[in-house]
């Protein structure tokens, strides 16, 4: 049995729908959509996401030399469809060590990337795009600009908008953040590919 759904926003535990509202509730942030048990890296679980995503599920293709799709998240229920998606991967780090970068696509409001890159949320904050972009990438074969978002200080927090959602790109460690800016990543919605993806060992990020 899968462990129950928790708040995009904090990870806190939810109280489910009732007879008197369809909605979860978090204590901390009111009504939210559910963001459900991560899913391991397999085919099974890449083809559910894919089936069930109301947004784009952004792969890197090809993904970059080395690297692993280590898992998938989603936020929302069968009645609301995948509102927010999330793929996990694993790779090497330009420095020493390996390094995880996760990949969301959501819907504005949700807070799963502000959850993951350790913002209050949900949205990336006012004004967080005021400035040139800090890198750019390759989103359906069109350049496409994302920003330095002030997270938490282990990890690199990118933010940007692509067909109509944000689009979140959070790589551990710190400096992994170059493989963003410098990996020129060009990313496919896995929705609309059937790929022959390489999967690593599930990834502890999602257990955050």
């Amino acid at each position: 049995m899968r462990a129950a759904p928790t708040c995009p926003r904090c990870f806190g535990p939810l109280h489910g729908p009732s007879a008197w509202s369809s909605a979860y509730r978090c204590g901390t942030h009111g009504d939210v959509l559910p963001y459900q048990p991560p899913w391991p890296p397999t085919s099974t679980a890449l083809e559910a996401i894919r089936k069930s995503s109301v947004v784009p599920v952004w792969l890197p293709w090809p993904l970059p030399a080395g690297w692993l799709v280590t898992g998938f998240g989603e936020v929302g229920d069968q009645r609301t469809g995948a509102r927010a998606s999330l793929v996990a991967l694993t790779g090497p780090s330009l420095t020493e060590g390996p390094a995880d970068l996760l990949l969301i696509a959501e819907e504005p409001g949700i807070g799963l990337g502000a959850a993951f890159a350790g913002l209050d949320g949900p949205d990336p904050g006012e004004g967080f795009d005021s400035g040139p972009p800090n890198a750019k990438i390759a989103v359906l074969g069109h350049p496409t600009a994302l920003w330095c978002v002030d997270g938490q200080t282990d990890r690199a927090v990118y933010a940007g908008e692509a067909m109509g959602n944000w689009l979140w790109a959070i790589a551990w460690p710190a400096d992994a953040g170059c493989v963003i800016a410098l990996a020129e990543l060009s990313l496919v919605d896995a929705r609309d590919h059937e790929l022959d993806v390489p999967f690593g060992a599930f990834s502890p990020r999602l257990e955050d």
